[in-house]
């Protein structure tokens, strides 16, 4: 299976919707790593993000929001953050 840019940055995008748990991230980055076959044009770019992916559940390596941001930034994405109010009581 060939992974693209757009693979890694679909799974962190879906990493941080909260539609895949962390969990998921890294055992996905892990089996990805040993099985894929990485676009030839970003190999390095992203056999280097799937490995700290796989990484990030080791207290050691860990992943942050800050993390995520240059992951995706690198695979040629801007994160933004969008707070709206929610449905519950505003905060004063």
């Amino acid at each position: 299976m060939k992974i693209s840019n757009k693979d890694v940055a679909k799974k962190i995008i879906d990493y941080l919707h909260h539609r895949i748990t962390h969990a998921d991230l890294v055992d996905w980055a892990e089996s990805i790593i040993m099985e894929a076959d990485f676009d030839s044009r970003d190999y390095e770019t992203l056999r280097d993000i799937v490995s700290r992916l796989g990484l990030s559940d080791v207290r050691e390596f860990g992943m942050s929001w800050e993390d995520c941001e240059k992951f995706l930034s690198r695979l040629g994405y801007r994160a933004e953050v969008l707070v709206s109010e929610s449905s519950a009581k505003a905060i004063a």
